[in-house]
């Protein structure tokens, strides 16, 4: 008779076993645990927002001014990039977009929608945008770690089944696994609270703007391009090509030098330039699928890592050109 090992028996045993915790009842309430900790998560990342502000003297007059603005842009872009992740549940139940009280709301999403109305609002301000994006990212990615661990504790993004010793089990419906999966919510939300305090530390550092912004975005996208690779729950797939991401990073290249140069070069060759530029990219969209190259697959929020990237690289480095004081 084989001998069990003691590390055989802690491969197969979960490190937690995760009940449903994804709502409790009160009575005719239900109280919602992702909901919780977005509640306190934003309420928090609020307060950090403001008091790193108030710190480099930014106006914060505005947001008395524009309050339910600002409330708005916070739930209505929480809510779409819920709906925009969770989409094939959506299109099954149109209606189920407005019913608000089932628990989809993404802390990144009320994040990106909070940052628009900054930059609607902040244009005519003696502080540049990129100077409110240094003081929105570490408040963003502070935020963003108790959307991760609400995630965890309710089951939602749940990871792969793993055979290691940390993983989890859930006694969920919306689960599809009752094997031990990877506890990715806590990958994200550790990286995130360390990112959080790395970027309080490069902002003693650093003497021109954009550094807390540029050092955020990248680490948050190789984070997420390499945690999601342990992600197990339904995700939007994107499938795509080495040459299309060359094209892609072409294209911003192409950006930054017109912006570098754009007083410079007379209005007729800007208006060529980008022309050239449209149908190109129309181009390659049309030829793309007669290339033989192989195709892989990513997620959505991966796709979106890679643009979010590209577009600080492009952002940071036209605004440093433009503003060589700051």
């Amino acid at each position: 008779m084989a001998r069990v090992s003691p590390f055989d028996e802690l491969r197969v045993t979960p490190w937690y076993d995760c009940s449903m915790f994804e709502a409790f009842e009160f009575g005719p309430f239900i109280l919602w645990t992702h909901a919780v900790f977005l509640i306190i998560g934003s309420w928090l990342a609020i307060e950090f927002f403001l008091r790193l502000a108030e710190r480099v003297n930014l106006p914060l007059h505005h947001f008395q001014e524009h309050a339910c603005g600002y409330i708005a842009a916070f739930l209505c872009g929480g809510r779409l990039a819920a709906v925009l992740v969770d989409y094939h549940i959506y299109t099954q139940d149109f209606w189920r977009v407005f019913v608000v009280w089932d628990g989809g709301f993404s802390f990144l999403g009320s994040a990106v929608g909070v940052g628009v109305l900054l930059f609607l609002v902040t244009r005519q301000s003696r502080a540049t945008f990129l100077q409110w994006l240094d003081v929105l990212s570490p408040a963003a990615m502070f935020g963003w770690g108790f959307d991760w661990l609400g995630r965890f504790a309710a089951g939602q993004s749940y990871g792969r089944p793993t055979d290691l010793p940390w993983g989890v089990t859930y006694d969920a419906m919306s689960v599809r696994y009752t094997v031990p999966v990877h506890p990715v919510q806590l990958y994200y939300a550790v990286s995130l609270f360390f990112l959080t305090f790395l970027l309080l530390i490069v902002r003693k550092i650093s003497r021109r703007a954009g550094a807390e912004t540029f050092v955020g975005v990248t680490l948050a996208a190789a984070m997420t391009m390499f945690f999601e690779a342990f992600r197990g729950d339904f995700g939007i797939p994107v499938f795509a090509t080495k040459p299309d991401f060359l094209v892609l990073i072409l294209l911003f290249l192409s950006l930054i030098l017109v912006a570098v140069f754009q007083q410079r070069m007379p209005s007729r060759v800007l208006l060529c330039y980008g022309s050239f530029l449209i149908l190109f990219s129309l181009g390659y969209a049309l030829v793309r699928p007669w290339f033989p190259f192989a195709t892989f697959e990513l997620r959505f929020s991966q796709f979106l890592a890679v643009l979010a990237l590209l577009a600080s690289i492009v952002y940071v480095t036209v605004h440093r050109r433009r503003y060589p004081y700051l």
